[in-house]
């Protein structure tokens, strides 16, 4: 004797064989989603441009106290270098990206600890605040530095007299070390110990929680769907 087939069950709400839960889950509009909003980052990016452009003030104080100086000779016709192979020049560069290299890692792990989070408008204030300081830097090293009177000061200074020549940046590139150091710095802390995104879970299909008698939003998966149960066969 054969026993009739039993017709297939229902899958329950809470059916392992649910619908599959989506990647991402709806935000409702204006929802925070665990991060500052864009108010508040807009607000810190700026905070961060603003400290950095007050910063290039000691940048400029040290660099035009501390850079090489380049010396001068003057006769009755002429003003000329003292060492013509001397390396001042360079050197008030390379103080200058050297410092500014400084500011610029200190910088970036300053703005990483206070804001661990990162975001384009966090980065966008940082870069643009290192530019900003490095400008600032430059124009007060060279009011600090030798002034850009020559003639006067040769006169001052006398015939055969060595005099220091006025401070410059031979290369506008330099102002760039700052930017790129505190970019770079940053990018690589926030890769090593910045938060990590949510991992999903694996698998593609997930419950789908619904109410008894409510249709699931999505299908069942084809190899899992739901099948009769034959029934044994019996004396």
């Amino acid at each position: 004797m054969t026993a009739p087939h039993t017709p297939p069950h229902k899958a329950s709400a809470h059916h392992s064989w649910a619908a599959p839960q989506p990647p991402y889950a709806a935000v409702p509009p204006g929802a925070d989603e665990g991060g500052p909003g864009l108010q508040r980052e807009l607000t810190e990016a700026a905070s961060v441009a603003v400290v950095l452009t007050v910063l290039g003030a000691l940048l400029g104080l040290l660099w035009g106290q501390l850079a090489p100086r380049v010396p001068l000779v003057a006769d009755d016709k002429a003003v000329f270098l003292k060492e013509i192979e001397g390396e001042q020049a360079i050197g008030a560069d390379g103080t200058f990206i050297l410092f500014a290299l400084g500011f610029g890692l200190v910088s970036a792990v300053a703005v990483f600890l206070w804001r661990r989070r990162g975001g384009l408008p966090l980065v966008v204030g940082l870069a643009l605040g290192a530019l900003l300081a490095s400008v600032v830097a430059w124009r007060l090293g060279l009011l600090i530095g030798p002034g850009d009177d020559v003639v006067a000061r040769a006169k001052e200074a006398g015939p055969g007299v060595a005099f220091d020549a006025p401070l410059k940046l031979s290369s506008l590139g330099a102002l760039l070390a700052w930017p790129i150091a505190a970019l770079a710095v940053h990018l690589g802390l926030t890769a090593l110990f910045g938060p990590r995104d949510p991992e999903f879970a694996d698998g593609p299909y997930h419950a789908w929680p619904t109410e008894p008698g409510e249709a699931h939003p999505y299908p069942y998966p084809p190899e899992q769907g739901t099948q009769g149960t034959q029934g044994s066969r019996t004396d």
